[in-house]
Protein backbone atom coordinates (compact mmCIF):
# COMPACT_ATOMS: atom_id res chain seq x y z
CA UNK A 1 0.00 0.00 0.00
CA UNK A 2 1.39 3.74 -0.76
CA UNK A 3 2.44 6.18 2.20
CA UNK A 4 0.02 8.26 1.16
CA UNK A 5 -2.81 5.73 1.85
CA UNK A 6 -2.03 4.44 5.34
CA UNK A 7 -1.26 7.75 6.62
CA UNK A 8 2.07 7.06 7.27
CA UNK A 9 3.17 10.19 4.45
CA UNK A 10 0.97 12.54 6.65
CA UNK A 11 2.88 11.75 9.60
CA UNK A 12 6.61 11.73 7.90
CA UNK A 13 5.23 15.61 7.10
CA UNK A 14 4.38 16.63 10.85
CA UNK A 15 7.75 14.67 12.50
CA UNK A 16 9.77 16.85 10.22
CA UNK A 17 7.69 19.85 10.84
CA UNK A 18 8.66 19.16 14.39
CA UNK A 19 12.05 18.46 13.99
CA UNK A 20 12.40 21.66 12.29
CA UNK A 21 10.31 23.86 14.62
CA UNK A 22 12.74 22.20 17.43
CA UNK A 23 15.70 22.73 15.95
CA UNK A 24 15.27 26.46 15.16
CA UNK A 25 13.97 26.85 18.28
CA UNK A 26 17.87 25.76 19.17
CA UNK A 27 19.33 27.82 17.06
CA UNK A 28 17.63 30.88 18.56
CA UNK A 29 18.29 30.16 22.11
CA UNK A 30 21.94 30.10 21.31
CA UNK A 31 21.25 33.47 20.50
CA UNK A 32 20.09 34.61 23.40
CA UNK A 33 22.35 37.24 26.02
CA UNK A 34 24.62 37.87 22.98
CA UNK A 35 24.68 40.71 20.68
CA UNK A 36 21.90 39.82 18.37
CA UNK A 37 19.51 39.05 21.85
CA UNK A 38 16.55 41.76 20.35
CA UNK A 39 13.13 42.24 20.67
CA UNK A 40 12.91 40.35 17.29
CA UNK A 41 14.60 37.41 18.67
CA UNK A 42 12.45 37.38 21.55
CA UNK A 43 9.56 37.61 19.66
CA UNK A 44 10.83 34.88 16.67
CA UNK A 45 11.08 33.00 19.84
CA UNK A 46 7.74 33.33 21.59
CA UNK A 47 5.76 32.68 17.64
CA UNK A 48 8.07 29.16 17.21
CA UNK A 49 6.92 28.21 21.22
CA UNK A 50 3.71 28.92 20.22
CA UNK A 51 3.89 27.25 17.27
CA UNK A 52 5.30 24.24 19.36
CA UNK A 53 2.30 24.24 21.65
CA UNK A 54 4.44 25.42 24.67
CA UNK A 55 2.74 28.73 25.54
CA UNK A 56 4.29 28.87 28.64
CA UNK A 57 7.31 29.52 27.21
CA UNK A 58 5.84 31.67 24.44
CA UNK A 59 4.59 34.15 27.19
CA UNK A 60 8.38 34.31 28.95
CA UNK A 61 10.14 35.49 25.26
CA UNK A 62 6.94 37.49 24.33
CA UNK A 63 7.08 39.56 27.72
CA UNK A 64 10.90 39.63 26.80
CA UNK A 65 10.15 41.30 22.93
CA UNK A 66 7.82 43.92 24.79
CA UNK A 67 10.14 44.74 27.58
CA UNK A 68 13.61 45.70 25.12
CA UNK A 69 10.24 47.19 22.57
CA UNK A 70 6.96 48.57 24.34
CA UNK A 71 5.90 49.66 20.85
CA UNK A 72 5.97 46.27 18.94
CA UNK A 73 2.31 45.91 18.12
CA UNK A 74 2.66 42.31 16.45
CA UNK A 75 4.78 41.05 19.97
CA UNK A 76 1.61 42.19 21.89
CA UNK A 77 -1.05 40.38 19.69
CA UNK A 78 0.98 37.15 19.88
CA UNK A 79 1.14 37.54 23.30
CA UNK A 80 -2.18 37.92 24.05
CA UNK A 81 -2.94 34.92 21.93
CA UNK A 82 -0.25 32.61 23.91
CA UNK A 83 -1.60 34.10 27.24
CA UNK A 84 -5.15 33.12 25.94
CA UNK A 85 -3.60 29.52 24.52
CA UNK A 86 -2.28 29.05 28.14
CA UNK A 87 -5.77 30.01 29.97
CA UNK A 88 -5.40 33.49 31.05
CA UNK A 89 -8.19 34.92 29.32
CA UNK A 90 -7.88 38.30 31.80
CA UNK A 91 -4.44 38.67 31.53
CA UNK A 92 -4.83 37.88 27.40
CA UNK A 93 -7.43 40.44 27.15
CA UNK A 94 -5.19 43.08 29.09
CA UNK A 95 -2.32 42.24 26.52
CA UNK A 96 -5.03 42.88 23.73
CA UNK A 97 -6.13 46.29 25.29
CA UNK A 98 -2.73 47.50 25.92
CA UNK A 99 -1.76 46.16 22.27
CA UNK A 100 -4.61 48.02 20.84
CA UNK A 101 -3.26 51.20 22.75
CA UNK A 102 -0.05 50.84 20.77
CA UNK A 103 -1.07 50.19 17.51
CA UNK A 104 -3.07 52.94 17.00
CA UNK A 105 -0.34 55.34 18.82
CA UNK A 106 2.01 53.99 15.76
CA UNK A 107 -0.69 54.12 13.19
CA UNK A 108 -0.47 50.58 12.80
CA UNK A 109 -4.58 50.36 12.75
CA UNK A 110 -4.58 46.36 10.81
CA UNK A 111 -3.22 45.10 13.77
CA UNK A 112 -5.50 47.34 16.30
CA UNK A 113 -8.83 46.07 14.88
CA UNK A 114 -7.32 42.12 15.01
CA UNK A 115 -6.36 42.55 18.39
CA UNK A 116 -10.23 44.62 18.49
CA UNK A 117 -11.70 41.30 17.45
CA UNK A 118 -9.99 38.95 19.18
CA UNK A 119 -10.27 41.06 22.44
CA UNK A 120 -13.97 41.27 21.68
CA UNK A 121 -14.11 37.50 21.69
CA UNK A 122 -12.44 37.12 25.23
CA UNK A 123 -15.17 39.35 26.62
CA UNK A 124 -18.26 37.31 25.45
CA UNK A 125 -16.69 34.35 26.91
CA UNK A 126 -18.13 33.15 30.65
CA UNK A 127 -15.77 32.93 33.34
CA UNK A 128 -13.53 30.09 33.54
CA UNK A 129 -15.92 28.85 36.67
CA UNK A 130 -18.95 28.40 34.18
CA UNK A 131 -17.46 26.58 31.48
Amino acid sequence: MHPVETGEFKLGILNWETHMTTTLIANLEKLLGGPRDSALLRYSLGNEYLKAGHSEQAVIHLRAALARDPGYSAAWKLLGKALSEAGQPGEALAAYEQGIVVAETRGDLQAAREMTVFARRLRRQPPAAER
